[in-house]
């Protein structure tokens, strides 16, 4: 039987740098069912410019540069690999806020 009294852990509240992480990776999300959507497209460029200049403003300095490379594979040509590489790029953003927010980083 559990500790009713036991916690259990949490992710940490969405702040706007954690939300932004969450819009990019469902957007990229959406590119496995329309690839060539030039305005989803659009829309991850600025997402991911935001996510590096909120990144560089809270001293994080692994996320302006992951933004970097992401921002390299939206600009090539829409494959399932190219929609991967930006779903699990976001993933890995949203990691870093989190460990960064539980104080893990």
């Amino acid at each position: 039987m559990s500790d009713p009294n036991r916690r259990r852990p949490r992710a940490p509240l969405l702040d706007a740098l954690g939300q932004l992480c969450v819009d990019g990776k469902q957007l990229a999300e959406y590119l496995w069912q329309v690839p060539d959507d030039a305005g989803a497209r659009q829309k991850i460029f600025a997402l991911l410019d935001q996510i590096a200049v909120e990144g560089a403003k809270q001293g994080r300095k692994e996320m302006p540069r992951l933004c970097g490379e992401l921002v390299t594979a939206a600009k090539a040509t829409p494959s399932p690999q190219q929609v991967d590489l930006l779903v699990n790029g976001f993933d890995r953003l949203y990691q870093l806020w989190q460990a960064a927010k539980s104080g893990l980083l």
